[in-house]
């Protein structure tokens, strides 16, 4: 994270001139106008994020090929990170109104910085590290200051030499905003003035030659299937908080599964690998990674389902035969940004300049099957996805979710 050698953060936190006032009897009386902290309401979201049955953190695990210098963190974020409203603002509650609102502070970065000392002979680093990871989500965050830390683990795993933690509040904002924020606090390795270059989509658009009848038909059609898709998204989402539910399999939890504690575990894979099937296959990256959930989805169902049939305590089976019930109705939350990302360059300056940019939680979420099978070629798991997800695409099922929950 480069240094901008910015000005120190300035709040409205302060005591005004002193200004002279005529008493009775002639002589100036000297007063101190005192201004309150600068606040903002917290938008529906924010108070969402803040119930205490969805009191949601960001966790984002960064690795490193260098061991990580921790006061060169420190100072990037003190020119760059700490100037953003939202990471230098506390939540509070109103006590007269009850109203949640973000409240100015001045933030003290050494308070955000956690960088234990680890031995770097350790067995299992990378075990460490899910262990360590896993255990910021049963840690909440200190309430009396900004709602983020950075936790630095000079650590040697088999992907880093150091690894970087963000956590965050959700309240704070959504995943695009957090992810172009980080983009805009780093500069290009080869030109340390430079903003990151982010690639922009190639797609040009093509001349109808057929004229204004076929373009006036496609958006008939266009707008029908939006309507259609939309009515029926709506209704299937509205049956599944009223009575429609999913089969149980071993991947459903219980009642209380919210509250029992995660464990996160990763798994790295080539992009350049994904990138040659969705050239291939002329799809979406988002399409092949969806496609990948739905063959583990249900590899793991059959080998569960196939050691419960053959009285394996551990529902280990073989994955070879097919053990799927039949009628298998599996669902997932896909989360849609529904704005146009913050530019990279908008946010430099709203550090820079302390201006604002659009930023929050606007997020939409759609329900989708996701189907259970065992194809022959596994490229027909990616086939389903895309078909799956451009279904979605054709529909304002997350906006609708958007408005509900804002409403509510």
């Amino acid at each position: 994270m480069g240094s901008l050698g910015l000005k120190p953060i300035d709040t409205k936190t302060k005591i005004g001139p002193k200004m002279g006032v005529n008493t009775a009897n002639g002589q100036k009386k000297n007063t101190v106008v005192v201004t309150e902290p600068e606040q903002e309401p917290a938008s529906p979201a924010t108070r969402l994020f803040h119930t205490k049955s969805l009191n949601c953190y960001i966790i984002a695990i960064l690795g490193c090929t260098t061991k990580i210098n921790r006061d060169v963190i420190k100072k990037g974020l003190e020119s760059t990170l700490v100037n953003h409203p939202r990471f230098s603002s506390i939540s509070v509650v109103d006590e007269k109104k009850g109203a949640r609102k973000w409240v100015k502070t001045t933030v003290n970065v050494e308070d955000h910085l956690v960088c234990p000392d680890l031995d770097p002979d350790m067995d299992s680093p990378d075990e460490f590290l899910e262990n360590y990871t896993s255990s910021l989500t049963t840690t909440p965050l200190d309430m009396t200051k900004p709602l983020w830390e950075v936790h630095i683990l000079n650590v040697k795993t088999s992907e880093a030499d150091g690894v970087g933690i963000l956590k965050l509040h959700h309240s704070i904002g959504d995943g695009i905003s957090i992810i172009s924020l980080i983009l805009a606090c780093t500069r290009k390795a080869s030109d340390p003035e430079a903003l990151p270059t982010i690639p922009s989509s190639n797609k040009k658009e093509k001349k109808d030659k057929a004229g204004c009848f076929s373009r006036f038909c496609y958006y008939v059609w266009f707008s029908f299937m939006l309507f259609w898709n939309t009515i029926v998204d709506v209704v299937m989402f509205l049956a599944t908080i009223m009575f429609l539910k999913d089969t149980d399999t071993p991947m459903k939890g219980g009642a209380e599964v919210g509250d029992s504690p995660k464990r996160l575990v990763h798994r790295t894979i080539s992009l350049d690998d994904m990138k040659l099937v969705k050239n291939a296959l002329n799809l979406t990256i988002n399409d092949v990674v969806m496609g990948m959930a739905q063959a583990g989805f249900s590899r793991y169902l059959n080998r569960r389902y196939g050691g419960i049939c053959s009285g394996n305590k551990k529902g280990k089976g073989s994955s070879k035969t097919n053990n799927l019930p039949n009628n298998i109705r599996l669902r997932g939350s896909i989360v849609f940004n529904i704005r146009p990302s913050t530019g990279i360059r908008a946010l430099v300056e709203m550090m820079e300049k302390r201006s604002k940019a659009k930023w929050g939680n606007e997020i939409g979420y759609v329900l989708t099957r996701l189907p259970i099978s065992l194809p022959d070629n596994p490229l027909d798991y990616i086939r389903q996805a895309k078909t799956i997800i451009d279904r979605k695409k054709l529909s304002l099922e997350s906006r609708f979710s958007f408005r509900a929950a804002k409403l509510f």
